[in-house]
């Protein structure tokens, strides 16, 4: 099974669609291993995480992991993190913020490489593309119903509005996701990574 993962991940950064990003010196911005418990399914890596290779390498992913209940040596732990975005490359800038994830490569390569890691028992959904793409048909009218609906969607996925610091607005609003979610988020995570912990 891990050779598997390799040689999808192997045969995805030399296809002729991610030309562009190897001309550029850009690797795949992912993590994950066959016995990975959590998938993290966010929008797309931005210019820092490509950059550094780090997927969540910024204020947004240290407020992921507090979230998520873990340290940044569990995060980044293959053994019990997928990192699976959307789009393994940045997308570049637009005009309001980074580009969109490419249409067709989540339903390209997703299956494949979360087929090599039968492990996964929940993907937490990020922003609204991941939750579009995984919960098509489920979702509900907007990106803050679906995530106050989280409990629909469990044990397999847990809905998330993106950890900017820059949506504090919507967190002003929503006082029940920092009171109701996020501690159901750290719940769920405890209970899947206790037989993994390291002693």
């Amino acid at each position: 099974m891990a050779d598997a993962l390799s040689a999808v991940v192997d045969e995805l950064t030399s296809d002729p669609s991610n030309a562009w990003a190897r001309d550029l010196g850009y690797r795949p911005v992912w993590a994950g291993s066959t016995s990975a418990r959590i998938a993290i399914i966010g929008q797309a890596p931005g210019r820092r995480a490509q950059e550094s290779g780090i997927p969540w390498d910024d204020a947004s992913g240290v407020r992921l992991r507090s979230w998520l209940g873990v340290s940044d040596d569990q995060f980044y732990d293959p053994e019990l993190f997928a990192v699976v975005p959307m789009d393994f490359y940045f997308p570049g800038k637009g005009t309001s913020g980074d580009l969109p994830p490419r249409k067709d490569f989540a339903p390209r390569w997703h299956p494949r490489i979360l087929a090599a890691m039968p492990d996964i028992a929940l993907r937490v959904l990020i922003g609204a593309y991941a939750q579009r793409y995984y919960l098509a048909g489920r979702a509900q009218a907007n990106l803050t119903q679906t995530v106050r609906s989280y409990r629909e969607y469990l044990p397999a996925e847990f809905p998330l509005v993106h950890p900017s610091p820059l949506n504090y607005g919507w967190h002003a609003k929503n006082p029940w996701f920092t009171d109701e979610v996020v501690p159901e988020l750290a719940r769920q995570v405890s209970v899947l990574l206790e037989p993994r912990q390291k002693v």
